[in-house]
């Protein structure tokens, strides 16, 4: 692949001139962390990203019929289309206090890594790019995309793909945490939802009646036992599970969710298959309705580990002493690959209390990854480096 010194060589510079907008980039991120912002409620998240790009002069900005805050920042050519996008959406409900505590060190707050931070720094990019003296070739286009987690299926991004008239010539996913991850693949996944309810005709007296929470502690006995092969790798990932009202009454309502992950496309099937199977059997011999619906699919695919892309990623944490944590996804980086565009997910800062209420991030490390996020852009922003 053609020579990045040139870049490599400016991460110091970037990371201390980075750490001069110290105060923008932490404001960003507390105004964001403050906003509740769960799936399929991003409105006022995805606002105040708009307000911030009108601020910064980008062009075109707007939202679209799944309320992404779509932004562009031109390039001196603008030949070729960058594409950065966070997800705009979090795990918690606007019930949640959204108070995001600032401390020398850190910052704390519910899903202020997952992703308050992302989106802040998506946010701070036209600030970042003009401090450091860049100005990209390529047309840089922002995104918060919305409905991304859970039921929401990527599908802001998604939609967007679908729809652009743009050609997007790389793609850069920006997480807040962790600093060192790299994703550039995207594993088979089938995500579920299986539901228990006992039919308001269940005679109570029958011999058995349990109640909908062993009834789904039975499936999940069986779910246990289906044989998964060392080759290709496959699991699955029970998430949560729901049920009940009281200490003194059976259950009438059970709900279990999980996702199955492998490999390998054919792999996923087979255990989905499997599972239906266990539901149906499970079904017929408590007499309660058991229903398994599909929220996302995901199918495998990427670029490679050889691909200029994913060596440059390498070479810019390495440069940085930085260990690559590489890991397949399921997340935004599969609406790219559905696509073939080359892409990447990226973590910016480390993390405490992951997807808890005092989920907390780490403030130093993240100029080191807005340093990173420079650098790939810089990589893209040359052509010759994503061509497969």
């Amino acid at each position: 692949m053609p020579n990045i010194d040139d870049i490599l060589k400016k991460l110091d510079t970037y990371e201390s001139k980075i750490h001069e907008l110290r105060e923008l980039i932490l404001a960003n991120i507390v105004m964001i962390g403050e906003i509740p912002s769960p799936t399929f409620g991003e409105k006022n998240r995805v606002n105040f990203l708009l307000e911030r790009f009108s601020e910064n002069s980008l062009i075109n900005c707007s939202t679209d019929e799944k309320g992404n805050a779509l932004g562009i920042i031109p390039g001196e050519r603008g030949d070729k289309n960058i594409m950065i996008v966070a997800h705009t959406d979090c795990v918690f409900d606007e019930k949640i206090d959204h108070t995001i505590a600032v401390q020398p060190q850190y910052l704390s707050g519910p899903g202020i890594g997952d992703n308050a931070l992302g989106v802040a720094t998506v946010a701070s990019l036209p600030n970042i790019l003009e401090h450091l003296g860049i100005k990209p070739k390529s047309n840089i286009i922002l995104m918060g995309s919305s409905q991304s987690l859970g039921r929401g299926d990527i599908a802001g991004l998604r939609f967007f793909l679908e729809k652009a008239k743009l050609p997007i010539s790389a793609g850069l996913c920006v997480e807040g945490v962790k600093l060192g991850r790299l994703s550039y693949s995207s594993i088979g996944m089938i995500r579920c939802e299986l539901r228990c309810e006992v039919p308001a005709e269940y005679d109570w007296t029958r011999f058995g009646a349990v109640g909908s929470i062993i009834t789904i502690n039975e499936v999940m006995n069986r779910i246990l036992e289906i044989p998964l092969p060392k080759r290709p790798r496959c699991n699955i990932a029970f998430g949560s599970i729901e049920g009940g009202k009281s200490f003194n009454a059976l259950a009438s309502e059970a709900v279990l969710r999980f996702e199955i992950r492998s490999e390998s496309g054919e792999m996923v099937s087979n255990v989905f298959k499997q599972i239906t199977d266990i539901t149906s059997e499970v079904s017929s011999f408590t007499g309660e309705d058991i229903t398994l619906n599909v929220l996302a699919r995901r199918h495998p695919g990427g670029i490679d580990f050889s691909h200029p892309l994913s060596s440059a990623s390498r070479q810019i944490l390495s440069k940085m002493d930085i260990k690559p944590r590489i890991s397949p996804s399921t997340s935004e980086l599969a609406a790219f690959i559905a696509k073939n565009i080359p892409a990447l997910t990226i973590g910016l800062t480390t993390v405490e209390n992951i997807d808890q209420l005092d989920e907390k991030i780490h403030i130093d490390p993240i100029f080191s990854g807005i340093a990173q996020l420079i650098a790939l852009i810089e990589v893209i922003d040359r052509g010759d480096l994503i061509e497969a």
